[in-house]
């Protein structure tokens, strides 16, 4: 059965930093890409980064450049996003999901499993 569990999320001041995991079970990273979605409320779904499963390539949309990092752990399956100088604006709930065509995508629609999101909260 195919699981991903997201953690980490919490409440941070502004210019702090949070480490959200992404612990994956029932398949392996090397078959999937990995990408993290964020939705802020009465805002669309945006995608923020992704790693691609068969050489861990990874993108990072614009708004999140210089300041936000995707890796995989592959001893403990875990994919995170490492989330520095953070802003107001990157307040959300942020998801993974896997996508096994193995291609990063920032089109939701192109993955076939998400996590339940993890809320994080960037205020002063």
């Amino acid at each position: 059965q195919v699981q991903l569990v997201e953690s980490g999320g919490g409440l941070v001041q502004p210019g702090g930093s949070l480490r959200l995991s992404c612990a994956a079970s029932g398949f392996s990273l090397d078959y999937y890409a990995i990408g993290w979605f964020r939705q802020a409320p009465g805002k669309e779904r945006e995608g923020v980064s992704c790693i691609r499963g068969s050489d861990s390539r990874t993108f990072s949309a614009d708004s999140v450049k210089g300041r936000f990092t995707i890796s995989r752990e592959d001893a403990k399956n875990t994919v995170y996003l490492q989330m520095n100088s953070l802003k107001p604006e990157d307040t959300a709930v942020y998801y993974c999901a896997a996508n096994p065509a193995l291609r990063c995508s920032w089109y939701g629609w192109e993955y076939d499993y998400w996590g339940q999101g993890t809320q994080v909260t960037v205020s002063s």
